[in-house]
Protein backbone atom coordinates (compact mmCIF):
# COMPACT_ATOMS: atom_id res chain seq x y z
CA UNK A 1 0.00 0.00 0.00
CA UNK A 2 1.34 3.41 -0.94
CA UNK A 3 0.18 7.01 -0.83
CA UNK A 4 1.55 10.52 -1.15
CA UNK A 5 0.87 13.64 0.86
CA UNK A 6 1.49 17.12 -0.52
CA UNK A 7 1.21 20.59 0.98
CA UNK A 8 -1.55 22.55 -0.77
CA UNK A 9 -1.34 25.83 1.18
CA UNK A 10 -0.83 26.95 4.78
CA UNK A 11 -1.58 23.73 6.76
CA UNK A 12 -3.90 22.20 4.13
CA UNK A 13 -2.58 18.85 2.87
CA UNK A 14 -3.80 16.59 0.09
CA UNK A 15 -3.21 12.87 0.30
CA UNK A 16 -3.45 10.78 -2.85
CA UNK A 17 -3.38 7.05 -3.47
CA UNK A 18 -2.02 5.44 -6.66
CA UNK A 19 -5.57 5.41 -8.13
CA UNK A 20 -5.76 9.20 -7.78
CA UNK A 21 -8.28 9.26 -4.92
CA UNK A 22 -7.72 12.29 -2.71
CA UNK A 23 -8.12 12.91 1.01
CA UNK A 24 -7.92 16.52 2.14
CA UNK A 25 -6.69 17.48 5.61
CA UNK A 26 -6.62 20.85 7.36
CA UNK A 27 -6.67 22.27 10.86
CA UNK A 28 -8.01 25.25 12.77
CA UNK A 29 -6.80 28.82 12.19
CA UNK A 30 -5.27 28.96 15.69
CA UNK A 31 -2.45 26.70 14.45
CA UNK A 32 -2.18 28.05 10.91
CA UNK A 33 -4.97 26.20 9.16
CA UNK A 34 -8.04 27.43 7.33
CA UNK A 35 -10.54 24.89 8.75
CA UNK A 36 -11.45 23.79 5.19
CA UNK A 37 -11.32 20.04 5.85
CA UNK A 38 -11.21 17.47 8.62
CA UNK A 39 -8.14 17.27 10.83
CA UNK A 40 -5.97 14.14 10.66
CA UNK A 41 -7.37 12.93 14.01
CA UNK A 42 -10.95 13.45 12.82
CA UNK A 43 -10.14 11.42 9.72
CA UNK A 44 -8.71 8.66 11.94
CA UNK A 45 -11.95 8.59 13.92
CA UNK A 46 -14.00 8.45 10.72
CA UNK A 47 -11.70 5.72 9.39
CA UNK A 48 -12.49 3.42 12.32
CA UNK A 49 -16.19 3.79 11.56
CA UNK A 50 -15.67 3.37 7.82
CA UNK A 51 -13.48 0.28 8.24
CA UNK A 52 -15.98 -1.38 10.55
CA UNK A 53 -18.92 -0.32 8.37
CA UNK A 54 -17.41 -2.03 5.34
CA UNK A 55 -17.42 -5.25 7.36
CA UNK A 56 -20.91 -4.79 8.83
CA UNK A 57 -22.51 -3.91 5.50
CA UNK A 58 -20.77 -6.78 3.72
CA UNK A 59 -21.88 -9.31 6.36
CA UNK A 60 -25.48 -8.09 6.34
CA UNK A 61 -25.59 -8.18 2.54
CA UNK A 62 -24.19 -11.73 2.50
CA UNK A 63 -27.13 -12.62 4.76
CA UNK A 64 -29.36 -10.97 2.13
CA UNK A 65 -30.68 -8.36 4.53
CA UNK A 66 -32.25 -5.18 3.20
CA UNK A 67 -30.40 -1.99 4.12
CA UNK A 68 -32.70 1.02 3.79
CA UNK A 69 -30.50 3.37 5.82
CA UNK A 70 -27.23 2.98 7.70
CA UNK A 71 -25.05 5.40 9.61
CA UNK A 72 -22.55 5.48 12.45
CA UNK A 73 -22.06 8.24 14.99
CA UNK A 74 -18.57 8.25 16.50
CA UNK A 75 -17.34 9.84 19.71
CA UNK A 76 -13.72 9.81 20.75
CA UNK A 77 -11.87 11.07 23.80
CA UNK A 78 -8.19 11.94 23.56
CA UNK A 79 -5.49 12.11 26.21
CA UNK A 80 -4.67 15.53 27.64
CA UNK A 81 -0.92 15.17 27.07
CA UNK A 82 1.08 14.72 23.88
CA UNK A 83 0.87 12.57 21.95
CA UNK A 84 -2.89 13.14 22.27
CA UNK A 85 -3.96 9.63 21.33
CA UNK A 86 -7.52 8.37 21.52
CA UNK A 87 -8.26 6.80 24.89
CA UNK A 88 -11.90 5.87 24.29
CA UNK A 89 -14.02 5.54 21.15
CA UNK A 90 -17.72 4.76 21.06
CA UNK A 91 -19.32 3.77 17.76
CA UNK A 92 -23.10 4.07 17.60
CA UNK A 93 -24.27 1.91 14.70
CA UNK A 94 -27.71 2.63 13.23
CA UNK A 95 -29.51 0.39 10.74
CA UNK A 96 -32.93 0.75 9.20
CA UNK A 97 -33.99 -2.60 7.77
CA UNK A 98 -37.34 -4.34 7.44
CA UNK A 99 -35.87 -7.84 7.58
CA UNK A 100 -32.67 -7.73 9.64
CA UNK A 101 -32.97 -9.11 13.15
CA UNK A 102 -31.14 -7.64 16.12
CA UNK A 103 -29.05 -10.83 16.28
CA UNK A 104 -27.95 -10.35 12.63
CA UNK A 105 -26.87 -6.77 13.31
CA UNK A 106 -25.16 -7.67 16.61
CA UNK A 107 -23.22 -10.54 15.02
CA UNK A 108 -22.06 -8.39 12.09
CA UNK A 109 -20.73 -5.74 14.51
CA UNK A 110 -19.06 -8.35 16.74
CA UNK A 111 -17.31 -9.98 13.76
CA UNK A 112 -16.09 -6.59 12.60
CA UNK A 113 -14.83 -5.50 16.01
CA UNK A 114 -13.35 -8.84 17.08
CA UNK A 115 -11.99 -10.23 13.82
CA UNK A 116 -11.99 -8.08 10.68
CA UNK A 117 -11.57 -4.34 11.30
CA UNK A 118 -7.88 -3.46 11.17
CA UNK A 119 -8.50 0.16 12.16
CA UNK A 120 -10.28 -0.85 15.37
CA UNK A 121 -7.49 -3.34 16.09
CA UNK A 122 -4.88 -0.59 15.76
CA UNK A 123 -6.79 1.64 18.18
CA UNK A 124 -7.15 -1.23 20.67
CA UNK A 125 -3.43 -2.06 20.42
CA UNK A 126 -2.65 1.54 21.38
CA UNK A 127 -4.65 1.06 24.60
CA UNK A 128 -7.81 2.76 23.37
CA UNK A 129 -11.06 1.36 24.71
CA UNK A 130 -13.32 0.79 21.69
CA UNK A 131 -16.98 0.11 22.45
CA UNK A 132 -20.23 0.27 20.56
CA UNK A 133 -23.97 0.72 20.72
CA UNK A 134 -26.48 -0.39 18.14
CA UNK A 135 -29.89 0.79 17.06
CA UNK A 136 -32.03 -1.31 14.70
CA UNK A 137 -35.00 0.49 13.18
CA UNK A 138 -37.73 -1.59 11.51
Amino acid sequence: MKATLKLDRNMRLIGKNPKGHETIFDTVPAVGGEDTAATPMEVMLQSVAACSSMDVLSILRKKRKTIDEYWVEIEGERSEEHPKIFTTVVLSYNLKSPDAEESDFQRAIELSQDKYCGASAIFKLSGCEVSYKMNLIK
